[in-house]
């Protein structure tokens, strides 16, 4: 699928506890690109609000309701885009060009985004991830291996010593009384 544009009334935006609700009104019966938008609904979306400054963003496409006057578009957006969220309000209420296009994204990964295991980072304003300076590098993981495995194969040998069940052979001197 490709990018689509829409000349579009921002209707509303509605702050929910974890996400923001934008609602976009398409007017009339002509609505381009209609078979995409249906197959689009229920899944992530790029979303981009040309006037604004707020850039894209990804957003859940929840969905397209249609009646004799208007087609209604509604999403959903995370609540950790607040900083792009507040550059949209001032076109609420306003015609606008709406951009959209799918996102690899899946409806799981957008809602548990901040759930993973792994390596804290921070996303600075031009795009760049920072990470902790204690953050384990690769050249740490390789020398951790190394020393492991000399650590395994010193155990290894005194193993090989401590044996209590090791083969012993006894002399004619000595005697198991």
């Amino acid at each position: 699928m490709t990018k689509t544009t829409l000349n579009v009334l921002f209707k509303k935006m509605q702050k929910d506890d974890k996400k923001e609700v934008l609602e976009f009104h398409v007017q009339g019966n002509e609505l381009p690109n209609t078979q995409e938008l249906v197959g689009l609904a229920g899944s992530i979306v790029i979303l981009n609000v040309e006037e604004s400054k707020a850039g894209t963003f990804n957003a859940e496409f929840v969905s397209v309701q249609k009646d004799s006057k208007k087609t209604t578009l509604k999403f959903n957006i995370k609540g950790d885009s607040d900083d792009k969220v507040i550059k949209l309000y001032p076109h609420a209420g306003r015609s606008v060009t709406l951009l959209m296009e799918p996102s690899q994204m899946s409806v799981d990964d957008f809602y548990d985004e901040d759930d993973h295991e792994g390596v804290e980072y921070k996303i600075e304003k031009d795009g760049t991830a920072s990470v902790s300076p204690n953050q384990m590098t690769l050249d740490d993981v390789a020398q951790d291996e190394e020393i492991d495995n000399q650590d395994d194969s010193d155990k290894s040998e005194d193993e090989e010593n401590d044996d209590p069940f090791a083969q012993v052979t006894l002399s004619d001197d000595d005697s198991l009384e």
